[in-house]
């Protein structure tokens, strides 16, 4: 059942209702649990949940990863629009239940962050990101790892050879070597 050649390509609404429904769920949980940090943990001191690594630290990053781009803040937005639009289109092809939900994945990360950045202080197209997952090495948000599960979820979808419409690029490559 799990051999390529049983691969199925699922209806393309089918495809594009999971990826819409799993942005949407990302979106939701991610503005929610942002409304919780700043309203239990902005101005408060770090809350360890697993000693040194692991634990909730308020921070308002008005950069990109790691607080990079803090001046040119304008350009997250509309780089998200531009993957917005690029989703879009690539999701015309959509039969495959794991490309969908990398980019369903994608997707809601890039608007849980489009939203603060849209209406958070300082200002519109300038707004600082909530995060508040302290990781140790880093402080981060549900968005950022909803797109980074996407990351690895797309990698691993296209080392398998999986198409987005759900064929198997692997074997395609095969037969017309044939």
């Amino acid at each position: 059942m799990n051999d390529p050649a049983s691969r199925v390509k699922r209806p393309r609404a089918a495809m594009m209702a999971l990826l819409f429904t799993i942005a949407a769920v990302v979106l939701v949980i991610d503005q929610f649990t942002k409304f919780l940090a700043v309203s239990l943990l902005e101005d408060q001191p770090p809350v360890p949940v697993l000693g040194p690594l692991a634990g909730f630290t308020f921070y308002r990053n008005p950069g990109a990863a790691l607080g990079l781009g803090s001046s040119v803040t304008w350009i997250f937005p509309i780089i998200a629009i531009g993957v917005f639009a690029a989703i879009l289109v690539i999701s015309r092809k959509l039969g495959s239940r794991a490309w969908a939900i990398g980019l369903g994945l994608l997707l809601g990360g890039l608007f849980g962050n489009l939203v603060d950045r849209l209406f958070r202080e300082p200002a519109f197209l300038h707004g600082a990101v909530v995060d508040f997952i302290d990781l140790s090495l880093f402080i981060c948000n549900v968005a950022d790892i909803a797109i980074s599960a996407a990351a690895v979820t797309l990698v691993i979808v296209s080392l398998r050879g999986i198409d987005i419409d759900g064929s198997d690029s692997t074997r395609v490559k095969e037969d017309s070597h044939d």
